[in-house]
This record gives C-alpha cells, sequence and structure tokens, in this order.
C-alpha cells in the first residue's frame, strides 16, 4: 500500500488540482506532496481556496516540519520541497532546476528516497519536462508511476517528456487520477 503520493504539474495545473484534491479522503493516512509551478511572489490565495474545497487541511510546507500524513503539503513559491528519509520536510532556495524553483525533480528524487515502492508519482499538465526524471526515480525505487492523458492536459508537454523518457505504469484522465485519489 502507498504511504506517500507526489504530484507535479505546472501550466494549467491549478485548475487540474482544484478538481483533483478534493477528491483525496481524510480516511487514508497517506502524505501527499504538491509541487505546482508558480511565480515567487505569489500569495496563497489558492491554498487558502483548496483548504475550503478539500476534506484534508492544505498547507504550505514549512522547513523542518515533520510530516504529518492527513495533510496535503505544497511547496512554497520560490523553494524546492525536499522530503527527508526521516520524514521531515526541507525548504531550499538554491539553484532553479530545469528553470523551475519549486522543482518537480527535486520533490521526486527526495521522496523516492524516502519512501521508495511506498510511493505513487503523478504529472499533470506543463508546458515544460519538469518532472520526468524524477518521475523515473520513483519507477527505478519500486514506486507507482501515473501520467495524466497528454490528449486531455491543458498544456501535453509535461505528460509527454515523462512518458518518452520511461513508460509510466498508467496514463490516466482527470477523473480516472480522482478515482485513484478517493480510492487510497
Amino acid at each position: 500500500m502507498n504511504k506517500a503520493i507526489a504530484i507535479g504539474t505546472s501550466a494549467g495545473g491549478i485548475d487540474a488540482l482544484d478538481f483533483l484534491l478534493p477528491h483525496v479522503p481524510t480516511t487514508s493516512s497517506i502524505a501527499l506532496f504538491v509541487v505546482q509551478h508558480i511565480s515567487a511572489d505569489s500569495d496563497s490565495y489558492f491554498i487558502r481556496m483548496l483548504n475550503k474545497k478539500c476534506k484534508r487541511k492544505v498547507k504550505e510546507a514549512c522547513h523542518t516540519e515533520e510530516i504529518n500524513p492527513n495533510i496535503i503539503y505544497f511547496a512554497p513559491p520560490g523553494y524546492h520541497l525536499i522530503i527527508e528519509e526521516d520524514f521531515t520536510l526541507t525548504l531550499s532556495v538554491d539553484e532553479k532546476i530545469n528553470f523551475s524553483r519549486p522543482s518537480i525533480d527535486l520533490m521526486f528524487e527526495t521522496a523516492a528516497e524516502a519512501y521508495r515502492k511506498n510511493l505513487t508519482g503523478i504529472i499533470l499538465t506543463g508546458a515544460n519536462s519538469d518532472g520526468s526524471i524524477g518521475l523515473k526515480t520513483i519507477k527505478d525505487m519500486g514506486g507507482t508511476t501515473i501520467v495524466q492523458n497528454p490528449k486531455e492536459a491543458k498544456f501535453p508537454d509535461m505528460p509527454k517528456a515523462a512518458m518518452q523518457l520511461h513508460p509510466p505504469d498508467m496514463i490516466l484522465t482527470l477523473e480516472e487520477i480522482a478515482r485513484y485519489l478517493e480510492r487510497i
């Protein structure tokens, strides 16, 4: 059984997350981490909006915070989100990766190190290739990989890039990903 889910998205991701995250049940104890590419000067409006819609608490991760499996953690704007093997969170302002901070690849890779086979990685809509290498790392560590069907993604480049680097376990529509999240 999964113990964590890591989601990465970029362009078009706010709408996708707005649809998906309300489907995450409160009955499971699976940690959930999200990197949404967003401007470093963005406020937390989207987090506040999701808190009104989601069954679980949604918040920006804090540096050195111990992971609570009943929270949906977002990388704060302008910070990399690192999942430590002791199940704490670290924030970093190190160099951008794939022109992004936060980096999906970095979050996926560190989550894979911490959770190994107990991690599911999900790539959603986006207009770049961030997350492709990290998703392959999740698969290499025994985790499960899911890519949003590029035919329905608002920006199919990110799902396509992930699929080209390594075939995912599943290629699903947003509706199918929502059902997957409901079953966790």
